[in-house]
């Protein structure tokens, strides 16, 4: 079964407002889709998880697989001019948003390129959906707007002017972030940033049940 619609990701352009970019909606085939959302791990805190906190099955796992791939770094460094070839990558997950998410920011140095992958049935809401903006502190002043329906992908380079955020939103937003990053350094102290932040998350779901 093929995952990645790679004809589709070869025929997206590059958008350049206000940022290099590329969109492509429907770039996961519907039934491997299906059955990476039946087995998409369950998470019940917000925040970003790495893949190895996570439980999860084999679809989650295939779509996991392709996108880590060769030939995504292929095809993606070639559409963003960014010689990605055995780059390390890195692979977090979300499957929930709260009301404080979404605020205007730029992604680490430390990362190369930067792909999101919405995992969600078609979105309503005006919230949560990320903006592509044209500077650090107006979430107005956007020139594309995402919907994170599920299947859409969101490339760009980690760039200092790539500014995204997104309106509040609370409840389920399942995304996938894929990072390629400069070293394998960056990648292991990024890991032990997340198993720190991941262990004080549980700890704090912990209490508030105890005090509920």
């Amino acid at each position: 079964m093929s995952v990645i619609d790679f004809a589709a990701l070869g025929s997206a352009p590059v958008g350049h407002d206000p940022f290099d970019h590329v969109l492509v909606p429907g770039l996961i085939s519907q039934d491997a889709l299906r059955a990476a959302n039946e087995d998409f791990p369950s998470i019940e805190r917000p925040g970003s998880f790495p893949t190895a906190q996570l439980s999860y099955g084999p679809g989650f796992a295939a779509l996991l697989k392709a996108l880590e791939g060769p030939e995504m770094a292929a095809a993606l460094g070639d559409k963003l001019g960014i010689d990605l070839t055995n780059k390390p990558t890195m692979v977090t997950v979300r499957g929930r948003a709260r009301p404080t998410d979404g605020k205007i920011h730029i992604d680490s140095s430390g990362k190369l390129v930067t792909v999101l992958l919405y995992m969600n049935p078609s979105w309503e809401d005006s919230g949560g959906q990320l903006r592509l903006l044209r500077s650090p502190d107006d979430l107005e002043d956007y020139a594309v707007e995402v919907p994170p329906d599920e299947g859409t992908l969101l490339a760009f380079p980690c760039i200092p002017n790539a500014w995204h955020g997104h309106q509040p939103f609370d409840g389920e937003r399942r995304t996938i972030q894929l990072n390629w990053v400069t070293s394998r350094r960056y990648k292991l102290r990024e890991q032990v940033r997340h198993t720190i932040s991941a262990f004080f998350k549980k700890l704090a779901g912990k209490q508030a049940h105890h005090d509920a």
